[in-house]
């Protein structure tokens, strides 16, 4: 008999969370129980619980509680097997993957292979397959134990980055001279700038003034802007935006200000809404706002590469970036370790909002 302790989300209120705790009974044929070791919580995992009824997303179905009214926020980071039934996994076996902010999970693994294993609770079948696979620590190319925190702060929101950059210039930046991005302190919009250094197109970071200084010492963005000063930007000039942001505000002064010469509006995230862009009533001129999906990229270059090529590629940048983030002489993110499940409400509390410093990564171990 294991119990397992769970951090659930009040769905109407993100901040609002309650710690559950379960018994779980002996495993039955073709289960494994995990034991989650540490997590990775960021804005992402927000906008997770944000959009997690959204139909084609539907975030809160992964790992779903008794009450409706609450949900399993997911975070990504590592967990090991401490007892199974399947053939093809060892108790001790290290995965990386997509959990609940909780101290264990059974799993029912299908489609076992030297990478891992896929998720194949019925509830979990017709969601994004992306988000059901467990890749083993051991044979993953990527892996590094002194970068498990930078791996699981980092992948989920560098994955978005390396394809939404390959997803601009796959489209030829569409026709853009410039491409302004919004909170560009965010690790996605900063890890999307690292992945178009020296392209021939203007990156422009928009941020807070609180934030300038971060985002100017980054050294990705050709040029920092606050948002008061946003109409200070040649309007002339071809640009594409590109919206971590979800600020209906500044999307509607972005298509006011630029008018004919906004080639692309790229909606990638919502760090400061957490309303999805389908929600937003504005009335705007020019291009219509688009929602980059990182999966659909995903199956374009798995198509036009082959799986193995993509794998490759993606590892090869991620190992750069994370090389760059933990520089010891400048580096971009500072660890900051919390320690047990009890830690965890006050944290989401700071997420939802937004009381964070950009430059902190925020890491719940449970071990």
């Amino acid at each position: 008999m294991t119990q397992i302790q769970s951090l659930q989300t009040d769905k109407r209120d993100l901040a609002r969370t309650r710690i559950v705790t379960q018994t779980q009974g002996e495993l039955q044929p073709g289960e494994a129980l995990l034991k989650i070791s540490r997590l990775a919580l960021t804005t992402n995992n927000i906008t997770y619980a944000a959009f997690g009824d959204t139909p084609h997303l539907r975030y809160w179905h992964y790992f779903p509680t008794e009450d409706a009214a609450w949900g399993h926020m997911p975070a990504w980071g590592f967990a090991e097997i401490v007892e199974t039934t399947v053939e093809g996994l060892e108790v001790g076996e290290r995965f990386y993957g997509y959990w609940p902010i909780a101290t264990h999970l059974v799993v029912e693994p299908v489609r076992i292979s030297e990478r891992g294993f896929y998720d194949g609770s019925e509830h979990r079948l017709d969601l994004v397959s992306a988000y059901n696979q467990y890749q083993r620590n051991s044979t993953d190319a990527a892996y590094r134990p002194e970068n498990e925190d930078y791996q699981m702060l980092l992948r989920p929101l560098f994955i978005t980055s390396f394809m939404l950059a390959d997803y601009l210039e796959d489209n030829g930046f569409f026709g853009a001279q410039r491409i302004v991005v919004s909170s560009a302190s965010s690790k996605t919009a900063f890890g999307t700038l690292f992945c178009l250094q020296g392209r021939d197109v203007e990156l422009v970071g928009l941020t807070s003034a609180s934030n300038r200084r971060y985002v100017e010492e980054l050294g990705c963005y050709q040029r920092t802007v606050t948002y008061d000063e946003l109409e200070s930007l040649d309007a002339s000039v071809p640009t594409l935006y590109v919206d971590f942001s979800g600020n209906a505000d500044l999307r509607q002064r972005i298509h006011n200000h630029f008018g004919t010469s906004l080639v692309h509006d790229c909606y990638a995230g919502s760090a400061h809404s957490q309303d999805h862009i389908s929600e937003q009533k504005l009335h705007l001129s020019g291009p219509q706002p688009q929602a980059y999906f990182a999966p659909n990229q995903i199956r374009k270059r798995n198509a036009d590469w082959g799986p193995a090529e993509v794998t490759r590629r993606f590892n090869v940048a991620q190992l750069s970036f994370i090389e760059r983030v933990r520089n010891p002489s400048s580096p971009w993110l500072e660890l900051q370790q919390h320690q047990g499940l009890n830690s965890a409400p006050a944290l989401v509390d700071t997420l939802v909002n937004g009381r964070i410093n950009p430059s902190d990564g925020h890491v719940l171990i449970l071990d």
